[in-house]
């Protein structure tokens, strides 16, 4: 009886409790509530629909017509993981628009209309791991873009209008794995453009405008296996050309390559496989023998001559064991053989007379026949080269004395380094407003005159590096309302050009590195409102004048590495209260006071104090950056003793590197603090003698110290000689700089036995340095 009368007690109870209420969803949309998605695909939404309930997974955007996400567009799914927002007419990704997604691991914007890639447009995607935006007009890539993207793995950006990637666009993907450029337009990769991306294993490249392999560019990618560069115009490969030391896989296909040296991979031990198809290479030598591994060469599509040039080759690749692919173009005896047939008895020499004859008749065979000139044949100046197809102009290194006219008015990019113009006059490019980018370098150029670029509205680079110029008329940029990126690096600059950019108030990077400059005045931002990003590294700026960043407001980026400050300018520095990365590597700072960057405690996320000869830091030097502060480089100076760390609550990269620490009782609160924070903390002991090279956190020494006694005992076994520290974390990516970053793996030169003479110890300690940069 009593089981009965529960069992209709809880019947009763059940009739009572009321209806839970249906889930919202928006009217337009289909919603599955047990797989928590949100599907509204073509229904002409024309915003993010704010009635998706909160706990959706994967919502479905796909086919609307939404053109702009605004701040906070998604502020009410914080739970999404997948988001599809492709064929939406999205014009513009507003800095902050998927601010709160947390947690989203894919985000699809393929086939819109982006033609920016704002600073703070994927700001809160901590958890990204893919990030599709092909197909889109994509045609430049703000400072900072990614920075926010510290676990993506993917990034895709095919089928966009990319010219250029300029230093350190990929700031922030600390775990990229696989980079995506193919189908774009870039004719050109700043050395450092893919500086710090030291997870990356494979990089596509194809389908682009690079007319020469980029050797210093690629020596950045340390980890990469897989390096996809086909169909793009390279003519020819020269010595040591290829210097990747991981590289497996190497794709240059479907190219122009006419000629390649036989050093060209030499410096790739672990390669594999070359793909050289469909070039014009006729007569390939045998490769060195720095690629041990190289097992499969591919030579399809290319006019091969298997004769007797060819056999060094053949024999070689018998005697290495490497698998040629492709077939003979010629003689008429063995063409179409493939070559992996082809034995080196059978690759002879005719006379020379027979050869050119048989060449002549091959020509002869195989020439297409003429064909009319197209009607609407591309406006050409002489002595250039113009592509209807991707609307780029080149007169490179073609000797011109001024600036060629005549250039198809859809022109986009504009290539003219390489000349020798010495004086840019007034209105010197007319008819062709919508060049996006302007390559001036290494032209002799000693005068720009005010309007020189007048008309050219769409232009957002200049490139003016390399020249001879020492000053610029306050109307040299005059008729560039969409000026964004300006490069005036080595050049002969002895004052900072204030003044000469009024006239655009777009400009957000301003290069100015490797100049002569000595002082920064008064006022040297105006104008300059906007600028994000000012680069003055490797000049002789020896003061900085208290007034000089007043109108820096919006400065991000400060890169004053290599001058020959004396003091932390901290006085202008207050006037810059929004600087994330700042640079003073390099400089002769030899004391760091109280509260140095206390002007900065609201946004300073990177600082590089290395290779300055410091010898002494405040113990309340760094304060004030407290949580903020990301990146902290102290690396080659002379400190014995560190300011305190336990503030820096946020500290993800750290670098002691080569500083002659005391290891005794003043050393303990840095001891303490390592063994607090989860980070690998490169110290090493250089006093007392007999701790010299041990790591600060392995020496017993810090037990005896009052407050030590917590500390874990330290290791009993004798240690090895210490090999030079390594930086294991990577430097999070910053905009570029001048300054080089190095492979992780760079080795040092070992210190001296620790048997040597006290005294050339004590010497080797002060004179010899080993630099580790993470």
């Amino acid at each position: 009886m009593s089981s009965l009368l529960l069992h209709t007690l809880c019947i009763l109870l059940l009739l009572c409790i009321p209806t839970v209420n249906t889930a919202k969803c928006p009217q337009q949309c289909v919603c599955d509530q047990i797989q928590l998605t949100v599907t509204c695909v073509n229904k002409n939404l024309t915003q993010v629909p704010p009635t998706v309930d909160e706990i959706t997974v994967k919502l479905d955007l796909r086919g609307n017509d939404i053109q702009e996400l605004p701040t906070g567009a998604f502020k009410h799914t914080p739970y999404l993981t997948h988001l599809s927002l492709q064929r939406c007419n999205i014009r513009r990704v507003k800095e902050g628009a998927f601010r709160g997604l947390g947690r989203l691991v894919f985000l699809n914007l393929a086939n819109n209309n982006i033609d920016i890639l704002y600073q703070e447009s994927f700001d809160g995607l901590s958890s990204l791991k893919q990030l599709m935006i092909d197909r889109n007009r994509v045609e430049e890539i703000q400072p900072g873009a990614f920075s926010q993207l510290g676990f993506l793995n993917l990034l895709s950006i095919t089928h966009n209008q990319l010219v250029y990637i300029p230093n350190m666009a990929f700031q922030g993907l600390q775990n990229i794995k696989w980079l995506r450029l193919s189908h774009n337009s870039l004719n050109y990769l700043d050395i450092e453009a893919f500086a710090g991306l030291f997870t990356l294993t494979r990089l596509s490249l194809d389908h682009n405008e690079l007319q020469f392999f980029p050797t210093e560019t690629m020596t950045r990618l340390p980890e990469v296996t897989r390096l996809d560069l086909g169909y793009n115009p390279m003519t020819y490969l020269g010595e040591d050309a290829v210097s990747m030391a991981k590289l497996t896989h190497l794709f240059m296909d479907h190219m122009s390559l006419q000629d390649l040296a036989n050093t060209a991979v030499s410096k790739s031990p672990n390669l594999v496989h070359l793909d050289i198809s469909h070039n014009q290479l006729r007569v390939i030598q045998p490769f060195s023998e720095g690629s041990p591994k190289l097992a499969r060469l591919n030579l399809a599509g290319n006019p091969i001559y298997c004769n007797c040039y060819l056999r060094p080759l053949k024999e070689w690749a018998i005697r290495n064991k490497v698998k040629l692919m492709g077939t003979c173009g010629g003689p008429a005896h063995l063409s179409g053989e493939n070559l992996e047939a082809v034995y080196p008895p059978e690759l002879r020499c005719q006379s020379q007379e027979a050869m050119l004859k048989a060449e002549f008749e091959e020509a002869t065979r195989n020439a297409p026949p003429p064909t009319e000139e197209p009607e609407n044949k591309v406006k050409c100046p002489a002595n250039c080269v113009c592509e209807g197809e991707t609307h780029h102009s080149s007169c490179e290194n073609r000797g011109h004395t001024k600036v060629p006219r005549g250039f198809s008015p859809n022109t986009r990019l504009l290539d003219l380094r390489g000349n020798n113009f010495h004086y840019i006059p007034s209105n010197s490019f007319p008819g062709v407003a919508q060049v996006v980018s302007l390559h001036l370098q290494r032209c002799k150029i000693v005068e720009v005159e005010g309007g020189a670029f007048s008309g050219m509205k769409g232009l957002i680079y200049l490139y003016l590096s390399e020249n001879d110029l020492t000053s610029l008329s306050p109307d040299a940029f005059k008729g560039l309302p969409q000026l964004t990126y300006l490069h005036l690096e080595k050049n002969r600059f002895t004052s900072f050009p204030k003044g000469a950019f009024k006239l655009v108030p777009g400009l957000l990077a301003l290069h100015l590195e490797n100049n002569a400059i000595t002082k920064l005045e008064p006022g040297i931002m105006s104008g300059a409102e906007s600028l994000r990003a000012l680069y003055l590294t490797g000049n002789a700026i020896g003061s900085v004048s208290p007034r000089a960043l007043d109108q820096a407001s919006d400065l991000d980026t400060l890169h004053l590495g290599g001058n020959k400050l004396k003091e932390i300018p901290t006085e202008a520095l207050s006037k810059a209260g929004n600087l994330r990365d700042l640079r003073l590597s390099g400089n002769s700072i030899r004391w760091v006071g109280p509260n140095a960057f206390q002007p900065l405690e609201r946004s300073l996320k990177e600082l590089y104090l290395d290779n300055m000869g410091l010898e002494k830091m405040s113990q309340n030097s760094l304060a004030g950056l407290g949580p903020g502060l990301r990146s902290l480089f102290l690396e080659g100076n002379q400190l014995e003793e560190v300011p305190d760390l336990h503030p820096l609550t946020s500290l993800e990269v750290i670098n002691l590197a080569d500083n002659p620490l005391m290891c005794d009782c003043p050393l303990l609160p840095l001891r303490m603090w390592i063994e607090k924070v989860n980070l690998k903390v490169r110290a090493t002991c250089a006093n007392p003698p007999e701790l010299r090279g041990r790591r600060v956190k392995d020496v017993h020494i810090f037990k005896a110290c009052p407050g030590g006694e917590s500390l874990p005992a330290a290791p009993t076994a004798t240690p090895k000689p210490a090999k030079a520290p390594k930086a294991t974390k990577p430097k999070p990516m910053h905009l570029n700089g001048l300054r080089q970053v190095k492979m992780l793996k760079a080795k040092s030169k070992p210190r001296k036995s620790p048997n040597a003479k006290q005294g050339a110890a004590k010497k080797s300690s002060k004179t010899t340095k080993r630099r580790s940069m993470a």
